[in-house]
């Protein structure tokens, strides 16, 4: 029989004292009842084995709870690696060291947390990151409707700084371009705005078919960058530019008649309308910026004022047409050509009153002969201007014979000092006639052989009367050298004879001589002039023989005296 040991007077554990009395107070009960030895050890055994089962599954439950520890442990330790690794944190600084489990799990809890804690706040940063990006990217997509449903992606295996700083970098990036693109989206929208200002267009509505979000000016950085957006409005400013051209090309040409129609017509200044037309023709189309000044309405009215004014030119036309006459008749005057006027003007009335005619062809002819004596005008101006030189170098050289004639022109009297320097200045400018003569013949021969016809000044060769000038010139210095070589003939005379005869005061002048400078033998009566295009010149042969046959004392002439005293000294 299985005795209990009996109760120790040793203090014991209350559990272990609880035992103690209570197996006593079994024995006390089993004796009681007279339970058999073998009852009791039946009984204690299975007391015993009950005990035994308690400690196993007691040992049991801590053994797994030992391994749960160590699994913890581990599962700690390896989630912590994963999140130094993903982390990109120095590992050694959370080794847990060595201890007793429950020791070394409260140190790696910290840890842990804290790790776990960095990871949020790194997932945070890659989120808002990603997020930007995403946004960004389906932005210049054109696809920022559908971002709205979807989140991104984030690679929690990843998530180092130095990846991070990346995503950063490449977000400023993308912002940069936003910047770049919204900017091209404002200047692109405000080129719009300028085109359709000029045009009057409705820029709203024009800006809203490429984008809606283009045409809320309350939401400046919603606008789309999208590569499409941006495609669409480069191409409607191009569209709005060549229609811009278009227009301005149209006013030009309408401007340009409407000119031409006020020139015509002498259309006065108060009464030409739409000068703000008129100011666009010599405008280039980059600085054309007034507002409406190419609206269509402004094209119609511009063309509504050009047919009226066509309408009011076809009953003009006469008066136009005999205008354009009279000013390309001014144009042959001025140039010194002579033109059949009265018949022409006949011939156009005719002409107009006929109604055979188209008038604008006419008006046009009329035109082309305009342009066509200008440029006539404009070949003779050189020519025109030497001649005008010429006449008045000859004109100089009339004044200055006549000058030379007057036996008073050293006298002391009123403007004898001013006669004196022009006649100085006219015998320099008279020295220069015969280059003159000689270039503007030289100019002549060269317009007429380069245009093959004569060049006619007031309806009679320029080239012979040069040629008639030029003779007449010579011959009137071959009269002046006669008449030198005959005054010196007759001084020699007058002084032979005064040796002779010796000086007598009552002695009478030989025959032939006369008080007067003008008279003496040899020297023409009437000293004509020179002067081109003068009467004289058309009679100069007939004055010359006139001159020789009556004017000139021949040079083998003795004049006697007829006083008594004289003959008797002989």
């Amino acid at each position: 029989m299985t005795t209990m040991p009996p109760p120790s007077s040793t203090t014991v554990s209350p559990s272990r004292t609880t035992c103690a009395s209570l197996l006593h107070e079994l024995q006390i009960i089993w004796d009681e009842i007279g339970e058999n030895d073998g009852q009791r050890d039946k009984m204690l055994l299975q007391l015993e084995q009950e005990c035994l089962d308690i400690y196993r599954r007691k040992v049991k439950n801590t053994r797994k709870y030992k391994a749960d520890l160590h699994q913890l442990l581990a599962d700690a330790k390896a989630e912590i690696a994963n999140l130094v690794s993903a982390l990109g944190e120095n590992a050694s600084l959370f080794s847990p060291g060595k201890g007793p489990l429950k020791q070394q799990i409260s140190a790696v809890n910290p840890v842990l947390d804290e790790l776990r804690l960095k990871k949020q706040e790194r997932m945070k940063d890659f989120y808002e990151t990603e997020t930007q990006i995403a946004r960004i990217c389906a932005e210049i997509a054109g696809s920022d409707r559908s971002f709205d449903s979807a989140d991104p992606e984030i690679d929690e295996r990843d998530l180092t700084v130095k990846r991070l700083g990346e995503l950063k970098s490449h977000l400023k990036e993308l912002q940069n371009e936003k910047s770049l693109r919204l900017q091209k989206v404002n200047s692109s929208i405000k080129t719009v705005h300028d085109l359709s200002v000029v045009m009057s267009i409705d820029f709203f509505k024009t800006v809203n078919d490429v984008h809606p979000s283009l045409s809320d000016p309350s939401k400046a950085q919603s606008k789309s960058i999208s590569n499409d957006a941006l495609a669409r409005l480069t191409s409607t400013i191009h569209s709005l530019k060549q229609e811009k051209q278009q227009r301005l090309e149209k006013l030009q040409g309408l401007g340009h008649k409407l000119i031409e129609l006020w020139d015509l017509m002498d259309t006065p200044v108060d009464e030409r309308r739409l000068d703000h037309v008129t100011t666009l023709i010599s405008a280039s189309v980059d600085n054309v910026s007034r507002l409406g000044c190419l609206a269509v309405d402004v094209i119609e009215q511009t063309e509504v004022e050009v047919e009226r004014l066509n309408a009011l030119k076809a009953s003009k036309m006469k008066e136009l047409v005999l205008k354009r006459q009279n000013e390309l008749e001014e144009i042959y005057r001025g140039v010194h050509m002579d033109v059949d006027s009265d018949a022409a003007r006949q011939i156009l009335i005719s002409l107009i009153e006929s109604g055979n005619a188209e008038m604008s062809e006419l008006l046009a002819s009329m035109d082309d002969q305009i342009t066509k004596a200008k440029e006539q005008a404009l070949s003779r101006k050189d020519i025109l201007d030497k001649v005008e030189k010429w006449k008045f170098a000859s004109e100089e050289e009339q004044w200055l014979d006549e000058y030379e004639k007057d036996d008073n022109r050293y006298s002391a009297g009123r403007g004898a000092h001013r006669n004196l320097k022009r006649a100085e200045k006219a015998r320099a400018l008279v020295s220069k006639i015969p280059s003159m003569v000689e270039s503007l013949t030289s100019k002549v021969k060269a317009w007429e052989l380069e245009r093959k016809v004569p060049f006619l000044y007031y309806k009679a060769p320029l080239l012979h009367t040069l040629e008639e000038h030029t003779m007449l010139r010579r011959e009137r210095e071959e009269e002046k050298r006669r008449s030198r070589e005959q005054k010196r003939l007759q001084e020699q005379f007058a002084a032979e004879q005064e040796a002779l005869y010796g000086s007598r005061s009552a002695i009478k002048k030989p025959l032939g001589l006369s008080t007067s400078a003008n008279t003496m033998a040899g020297t023409p009566t009437a000293r004509r002039g020179v002067t081109p295009f003068g009467h004289h010149a058309s009679s100069a042969g007939k004055q010359r023989r006139e001159s020789r046959a009556h004017n000139v004392t021949p040079i083998n002439y003795v004049a006697l005296p007829k006083d008594d005293s004289v003959s008797r000294g002989c």
